[in-house]
């Protein structure tokens, strides 16, 4: 598997995306779960982690990209977008579940840690997606953000991610019309 492998949809509403990360599990459940951190790859916002708990992620690309982004996707690089989840599982340094809120019902997003040596084995699987496209947009979104997190610990230049974007979902688009 590389580091910049793609996900694969393990079921008509499911798609799975691993990495290998820098660091041990803790290092990389503190991106995933402290504000300050996460923001760097992914959304600001606080998450008070215990089943029930309120994960309220704030979407602001232009913490981690200077780049332009599609017309689609303005509110998130200018002014942000806010939205809440609910925590399903929370088992710290290990696996986190929370709701993911979308159009429509919520899908649900599960993080999974292995430790592989000096590195951590990140799975993310993303459920309940409403169709392909659906399916296509939370892929690239991740494979983006993944790329994006794996600099962060690296300590390497932040990389493209708005061009990539509109590059994967195609992508996507035409691996998951294949299956």
């Amino acid at each position: 598997m590389s580091d910049d492998s793609y996900g694969v949809a393990t079921a008509s509403d499911t798609v799975r995306l691993e990495r290998r990360l820098p660091g041990p599990a803790e290092r990389i459940w503190a991106y995933l779960t402290q504000p300050d951190k996460r923001r760097q790859w992914l959304a600001d916002g606080t998450m008070d982690l215990r089943p029930g708990g309120t994960a309220r992620l704030v979407f602001r690309h232009a913490n981690f990209t200077d780049e332009d982004p599609p017309a689609r996707y303005r509110a998130m690089n200018e002014t942000g977008v806010a939205c809440e989840g609910r925590i399903l599982e929370c088992d710290p340094p290990r696996v986190l579940a929370m709701t993911w809120p979308g159009d429509g019902e919520s899908s649900v997003v599960r993080f999974e840690l292995f430790p592989d040596g000096d590195r951590t084995l990140l799975v993310i699987t993303h459920s309940r997606l409403a169709d392909g496209d659906a399916m296509a947009n939370v892929s690239s979104g991740w494979h983006a953000h993944l790329a994006v997190l794996a600099a962060v610990l690296a300590g390497a230049p932040t990389p493209p991610f708005w061009s990539r974007i509109t590059a994967l979902e195609a992508d996507y688009r035409e691996r998951f019309s294949r299956q």
